[in-house]
C-alpha cells in the first residue's frame, strides 16, 4: 500500500512511519527539514511546507491512504498550521482522487466527548479550554471543520493526553466519547490505533476516542 504521512519527522508520526515501513508499505513523507528525518533513506521524501498547496499535492499523488499527525509545536502560541495544512491536504487528495484520510486529533473538546468523565474532570477541562488550551483547541476546531466538510472517507483518532511512556499494546477505543477515566496514553499506542484504522478500514466517518 502507498501511504503518505504528514508529520513523520517526530512523535506519533515518526512511530507511525516506522510501523508502516516494517509492514512493507511504501511511505511518502512531506518534511520541512530533511536533515531531521532519520527515515529519509527508507521513504519517498518530499521537502516542503504542509501549509502550501504544491508540496501537499505532490505528497498525496499515488497514495492509497493519507495520514496526518500534524500539530502545533507549543500549546502557548497561536498556530495556523492545521488551519492551512489540512485544507491543502484535502484539496490535493480530491485532485488526485485519493479518498482515505486518517488524522490525529485531540479528545475532550468536542460536544459530548467528556460525558463519561467525572464532574471535576469536565470542569477542569472547561476551565483549561478557556485559558491554557485555548490555542490548541482553536487549531483542532479548524482541522475538524475541514475534515468533516470534506467528501473523503475520514477518521479522526482523538486521544486523551499523550505521553512518551512505553506503549502497553492495549487501549480502549470509543466512537462516542472518551472512555471513563481517560487520563493519558502513550504515543506508540495512538500510532497503533491509527495503523489499525488504516489496515482494518475501521471508524470511517467517525471519531475514534482513544485512552488506556
Amino acid at each position: 500500500m502507498n501511504v503518505t504521512i504528514f508529520g513523520a519527522t517526530h512523535g506519533t508520526g515518526r512511530i507511525l512511519a516506522e510501523k508502516c515501513l516494517a509492514a512493507g508499505h511504501t511511505v511518502t513523507a512531506l518534511v520541512r527539514n530533511a536533515a531531521k528525518f532519520d527515515l529519509r533513506n527508507q521513504c519517498r521524501m518530499i521537502q516542503g511546507d504542509a501549509r502550501e498547496a504544491a508540496p501537499c499535492h505532490e505528497a498525496v499523488r499515488g497514495a492509497n491512504v493519507v495520514l496526518s499527525t500534524l500539530g502545533a509545536k507549543s500549546p502557548f502560541e497561536k498556530s495556523d498550521l492545521l488551519a492551512r495544512a489540512v485544507p491543502a491536504i484535502i484539496a490535493g487528495m480530491q485532485q488526485e482522487n485519493v479518498r482515505r484520510l486518517i488524522v490525529l486529533g485531540a479528545g475532550g473538546w468536542q460536544p459530548g466527548a467528556l460525558d463519561r468523565q467525572a464532574g471535576l474532570r469536565r470542569w477542569l477541562f472547561d476551565a483549561g479550554a478557556r485559558t491554557l488550551l485555548k490555542y490548541p483547541i482553536e487549531s483542532q476546531r479548524a482541522q475538524e471543520a475541514a475534515v468533516l466538510a470534506s467528501p473523503l472517507d475520514w477518521t479522526i483518532v482523538a486521544p486523551t493526553h499523550l505521553t512518551n511512556a512505553t506503549p502497553r499494546g492495549s487501549y480502549r477505543v470509543d466512537t462516542v466519547a472518551l472512555p471513563p477515566k481517560a487520563f493519558h496514553i502513550a504515543r506508540g499506542d495512538v500510532a497503533d490505533a491509527i495503523y489499525r484504522a488504516l489496515e482494518e478500514k475501521k471508524w470511517i466517518g467517525e471519531h475514534a476516542y482513544v485512552s488506556w
